[in-house]
């Protein structure tokens, strides 16, 4: 088995592969991944492992990893079955990499627009040719959530749990309604954006909180959350056979 690893700005995923079947993912809090991760890997002892990180892990991860089995740390200079196009390829986020070999291998030959919906919420183009070729970020939920009340002096901090009219009748429910819908009206009107330029588009949603929209949407869509450990594990056979 494989093991794949989402080290997160938020939370850590990680997920083990028989060839290219999920058969176990998991879920950890930054302060308890590391033990955690560390228990599956001696209970599973996995044949290869990749890491994919946005976030500051524990140095001694990739020590403590390297000691089980052969490590893929995910970066720009990882041998991948796309070309990166990325005019910046050292300040991309590796997260978006994988989502994008993710799409690419699920949906292949086809123009993939990954629309994922996280602590920022990010827009990735594939091409039917297999090049990553970038895309858009925007802030996510809770970003807005908190620079609504962070940079206002009456502002309350909203959450996403509630009623989301369209006309809101109070401060929170408008601040809801401006906030979740915003977000579904934005995702949309970048889904119809690629549309005009990319004909047959294929849009794929994931992230924390797709869910939260995949029934807002307008434009017909494919929801997956586990296209970023997909991609992993797509990665990692590609580098170890």
């Amino acid at each position: 088995m494989h093991l794949c690893i989402d080290w997160g700005n938020t939370r850590v995923k990680a997920a083990f592969f028989q060839e290219q079947t999920l058969v176990a993912d998991y879920n950890f809090s930054e302060e308890e991944a590391l033990t955690g991760l560390m228990a599956l890997v001696a209970e599973k002892q996995p044949k290869a492992v990749i890491l994919c990180s946005v976030a500051n892990h524990p140095p001694e991860l990739k020590i403590l990893l390297q000691e089980q089995a052969p490590l893929v740390v995910l970066s720009s200079n990882t041998n991948l079955p796309i070309m990166n196009a990325y005019h910046s390829p050292d300040s991309l986020g590796m997260d978006r990499l994988a989502i994008a070999v993710g799409a690419n291998a699920a949906y292949p030959d086809r123009n993939n627009l990954v629309v994922s919906v996280g602590t920022a919420i990010t827009y990735n183009f594939v091409h039917q040719n297999k090049a990553f070729r970038g895309g858009s970020i925007s802030p996510g939920l809770q970003l807005r959530f908190r620079a609504l009340h962070e940079f206002t002096d009456k502002l309350p901090l909203v959450s996403e749990t509630g009623d989301t009219p369209i006309l809101g009748y109070d401060t929170e429910t408008s601040i809801r309604s401006g906030v979740m819908l915003g977000i579904a009206a934005e995702i949309d009107g970048m889904i119809n954006y690629y549309k005009e330029q990319y004909s047959g588009l294929n849009v794929v949603l994931t992230g924390g909180n797709a869910g939260l929209f995949a029934g807002k949407l307008k434009n017909q869509i494919f929801a997956d959350s586990q296209l970023l450990l997909k991609g992993l594990n797509t990665i990692l056979r590609h580098n170890v056979r």
